[in-house]
């Protein structure tokens, strides 16, 4: 299927590896320019030029940091300086790490603010008015099915992306009519680091190996397994296709069935 992105301009955020990148691969083969960032500029060289091969129209990689506000600044100047314009905006970082509502500390809440609901909104308004000018945009966040079924012991993550899910689900419907699309893309257990990173947390805490703590956890996918970063990547760029122009203000999951309410 032709999605007709051959030669939309797309920032993806944390477009490395992972989540991030598996979008990034998407919309490379459907010959979209591209301006990948990051914290590591080899990482960023190395992956743009793997984008590339995959047929981008270009590839490029800027830094920067969700940490440091000023930083979306500079990446939202940059991709629209290499591309002329950000037709589609992918908004991905880490997430924070694990910890019980209990657990939580107002510093943590404070720190994961800035990065998961401050600074996607910042530079989200850096690039809408571009994009309802030219009545064509769409903004996709990489989020999680904790946004709707929390997940035990990924409390800071539950909290701040409800956050940025109440945030994308009002703007949605005031730039709906500018030809502007903003949906949620929630993966389910997707094997990426940051899921092995957890597992390896959680594996260790029950005095388990790894493999058995994956094993139970699929227990609970009717899918059976965790998926994988290209089976999440092609409804994001279905997502930023003119094919998905009347999806907007929707969480889209990925998750092997994982969630089971029915909204």
């Amino acid at each position: 299927m032709d999605l007709g992105l051959q030669g939309r301009r797309a920032l993806v955020m944390g477009g490395t590896k992972g989540l991030g990148r598996s979008i990034a691969d998407a919309l490379a083969e459907e010959g979209a320019h591209l301006v990948i960032s990051g914290r590591d500029q080899g990482r960023l060289d190395e992956a743009a030029a793997a984008l590339r091969e995959k047929g981008a129209a270009s590839a490029i990689g800027v830094p920067g940091d969700v940490a440091n506000p000023e930083d979306m600044d500079r990446l939202a100047d940059a991709a629209v300086k290499a591309m002329g314009g950000v037709d589609i905006l992918v908004l991905n970082h880490g997430g924070p790490p694990p910890c019980t509502a209990l657990e939580m500390q107002e510093a943590d809440l404070i720190t994961w603010f800035q990065r998961i609901t401050l600074s996607p909104i910042r530079i989200t308004m850096r690039l809408l008015p571009g994009m309802r000018e030219r009545q064509w945009g769409r903004i996709i966040v990489v989020g999680s099915t904790g946004m709707q079924h929390p997940i035990p012991h990924l409390a800071l993550s539950n909290t701040l992306r409800a956050t940025i899910w109440s945030w994308l689900k009002t703007l949605s419907g005031e730039v709906a009519k500018d030809g502007v699309t903003m949906n949620v893309l929630a993966p389910g257990s997707i094997r990426t680091d940051r899921t092995k990173d957890t597992l390896g947390k959680t594996a260790e805490k029950r005095g388990i190996t790894m493999e058995q703590a994956e094993k139970e956890s699929s227990r609970e996918i009717p899918a059976g397994r965790f998926g994988v970063p290209a089976e999440y990547g092609p409804m994001g760029a279905f997502l930023a296709s003119d094919r998905g122009s009347y999806i907007t203000g929707s969480m889209i999951r990925v998750d092997g069935g994982r969630v089971r309410g029915m909204l």
